[in-house]
């Protein structure tokens, strides 16, 4: 399989746009824009509180008529504290690689949609093609949410996602969604040789080990699903942080933990059990000694999780346009489940392999990009018909 020259510069030029997540996604926003606009696109942006990153939803194509959609994320993780063997801005091709950071994840889908663009036009699109191209998705999906928003002001919304997330060309239906909280824990400040202080530390503790004994449990009892690895939802604590002196008790400590959920499980539900664990069973002993003791916990990202039946229509169109069957479900999370919520039925299928994302020398192999190249040829002989 051959890979157009178009393909190959569109991906070089993207990579070379440095969007980490902390910085502003505009510059590679406005070469997209202008690119699809010159097509005759017909181009919306929204914008972050700042200005400073923006979201594109294009369309090419009738404007009378449900479409397809192309979803990616514009933003890339940061090299810092990386060993990096090369400038990760700037595309280099090696050993049948292609490096540089969001090769894989996931600039070489969206230089794929974009660069192709133009043959969708010249074979006569039937069916409208749309672009969602957003920013922040590997801080939590925060702008994609803005956009879908968006959406929900048009006459006609896409019939069907595909999010080109690295999945080495496999047809994923399905993944867990994500729940990210962090916890601040008040306690009161005492010498540790007296005992009327409040210890924070301790406190936080206790709570971190009662959602560790909800993970045993959900291992040991489910729910399971083996279509997912692990098949099981998962709980996990990642960052403590409490504590002044060893000779101080603590007034105050923070930890954040996740919920990654099977789609079907009740996160609201693991919530609960958490919130009240710490309402019931830890605050009253807290609050008998210091009143305005206890836990605050704040939800700092939300993503849904999806599972599509294998014979739905977005799943059969996909896997046909793949030429493989078999669908696949995953632990990680991506732009899809929010999508799926908002009523446009999407799944996960672009080039590459998250096993290469977010490392240094971050790579697609050029058989995966003329893969991507291959799927979306053979979708355009579908909306082109």
């Amino acid at each position: 399989m051959s890979i157009s020259p178009a393909v190959l510069e569109t991906v070089s030029r993207l990579v070379g746009f440095d969007s980490t997540s902390r910085k502003s996604n505009l510059e590679v926003i406005d070469y997209l824009k202008d690119t699809l606009s010159a097509l005759g696109a017909e181009c919306r942006l929204t914008h972050d509180d700042s200005g400073k990153k923006a979201n594109l939803y294009a369309t090419l194509g009738p404007s009378d008529r449900a479409g397809v959609m192309l979803s990616g994320h514009t933003d890339v993780v940061p090299v810092e504290g990386q060993a990096w063997s090369r400038d990760p801005f700037t595309l280099a091709e090696h050993d049948g690689k292609l490096f540089g950071r969001g090769s894989a994840d996931m600039k070489s889908f969206i230089a794929l949609a974009v660069a192709l663009a133009p043959e969708f036009l010249e074979r006569g699109l039937e069916t409208p093609l749309h672009f969602a191209f957003s920013y922040d998705e590997e801080v939590g999906c925060i702008g994609v949410r803005r956009l879908i928003s968006d959406l929900a002001n048009l006459p006609i919304k896409p019939r069907l996602c595909i999010v080109g997330e690295p999945t080495g060309m496999k047809v994923v239906a399905g993944h867990k969604g994500k729940r990210n909280f962090s916890c601040t824990v008040h306690g009161k400040e005492c010498h540790s040789a007296l005992a009327e202080g409040v210890n924070a530390v301790e406190a936080a503790a206790e709570m971190i080990a009662h959602i560790k004994e909800m993970q045993r449990e959900i291992r040991r009892d489910g729910p399971f699903d083996p279509a997912y690895d692990p098949s099981y939802t998962t709980l996990h604590t990642g960052t403590i942080e409490g504590g002044r002196a060893l000779n101080i008790v603590p007034a105050q400590c923070k930890f954040e933990f996740e919920i990654r959920a099977l789609p079907h499980h009740d996160v609201e539900m693991l919530t609960d059990r958490i919130t009240g664990y710490a309402r019931d069973r830890l605050e009253p002993e807290m609050k008998a000694m210091h009143p305005a003791a206890g836990f605050d916990f704040t939800i700092m990202n939300d993503t849904d999780g999806f599972d599509l039946p294998d014979d739905h229509e977005a799943v059969r169109l996909v896997t046909e346009l793949t030429g493989d069957n078999r669908t696949g479900r995953v632990s990680f999370g991506t732009e899809a489940g929010l999508f799926n919520n908002a009523g446009i039925p999407t799944v996960v299928c672009g080039p590459g392999f998250i096993e290469q994302a977010h490392k240094p020398d971050e790579f697609i192999s050029l058989d995966q990009l003329a893969q991507g190249e291959a799927f979306l040829r053979r979708l355009m002989n579908r909306l082109c018909e």
